[in-house]
């Protein structure tokens, strides 16, 4: 028997706005499963988030400084790299926090009463019906993760706002993918237990900006519709998500890990898990975003 603990609160306007509810979610609401897991001799597979790795080395170096072109400074191993997180005011780290804790008890149950576990550390899974689109399926207030947000500027025909400029660099891999993946841990307990896997796409690293400008052109493509002659608009990330805010400049997975022990390689482009995805967007909301625009609002 095991069991897939995936509950979080896990959506970065969250982490500003409910930074108690984040640990506690993340954190103390986690520490029952592990205990019974322990106790009970059940398989635990954890979901945790690129995140816990915070900052990357390179962001530290000075920006003059040659060693900034080296991809070694940047690349996130399961087994090596430092956790590097913002300062305490900075209440966006409190999921990464909690998120590691978490894994280091996980790790510690292992060492200590040999509780099976493998632990997840998603890169950025996206693909149709990840979150939900403001005002639709979700709340009018609400501000979901970056796919959705652009989705829903996109539908909206309303400029892609990027925070800070779109200046931070992401991976993107396909949840079909990234679910291959979760299954052969599941399936072979033997190979996958102790041990803790990325699961991301290297090979799908762009900017926030690059992201909102193939998203512009793909849906463009799958909609029929025109793209805005000013695509996008830059916001700080105080307006977006308030005080607190922090950010990491670039999250790259090493793979050595996931391809020895269970032989898994991402396959889908950001193209054209992105063609997928807004054609499923497009599809499911368009017409609702239609009826809901035109619709009078209540004086």
């Amino acid at each position: 028997m095991q069991t897939v603990n995936l509950a979080a609160i896990c959506t970065p306007a969250d982490y500003n706005t409910r930074p108690l509810d984040t640990i506690y979610s993340n954190f103390i609401d986690a520490l029952p499963v592990v205990k019974y897991c322990s106790e009970n001799n059940k398989r635990l597979i954890h979901f945790s988030t690129c995140e816990v790795y915070g900052k990357t080395i390179g962001s530290f170096l000075p920006k003059d400084s040659p060693l900034r072109q080296d991809p070694a400074y940047y690349l996130l191993k399961e087994d090596a790299s430092p956790c590097i997180f913002g300062s305490i005011e900075k209440q966006r780290w409190s999921y990464a926090c909690a998120k590691q804790l978490i894994e280091r008890l996980i790790y510690a149950e292992g060492a200590e009463n040999g509780l099976e576990f493998t632990i997840v550390r998603p890169f950025n899974w996206i693909g149709p019906r990840m979150d939900f689109i403001p005002g639709i399926d979700g709340p009018s207030e609400g501000v979901p993760r970056v796919l959705a947000c652009f989705s829903n500027n996109l539908l909206r025909h309303e400029p892609l706002k990027l925070v800070d400029g779109g200046q931070s660099q992401r991976t993107f891999v396909y949840i079909k993918d990234a679910i291959e993946a979760v299954l052969l841990m599941i399936d072979n307990p033997g190979r996958a237990n102790g041990h803790i896997f990325n699961v991301g796409n290297p090979n799908n690293e762009v900017t926030v900006r690059q992201l909102a400008e193939m998203m512009t052109e793909v849906y463009a493509k799958v909609s029929g519709e025109p793209s805005l002659e000013v695509p996008t608009v830059d916001v700080s990330s105080k307006e977006f998500y308030g005080e607190g805010y922090d950010d990491s400049d670039k999250r790259i997975p090493d793979m050595t890990i996931i391809n020895k022990q269970l032989g898994w390689n991402p396959k889908t482009s950001l193209w054209d898990l992105l063609e997928s995805t807004l054609t499923y967007q497009h599809r499911t909301y368009a017409e609702a975003i239609k009826q809901a625009i035109a619709k009078p609002v209540a004086s």
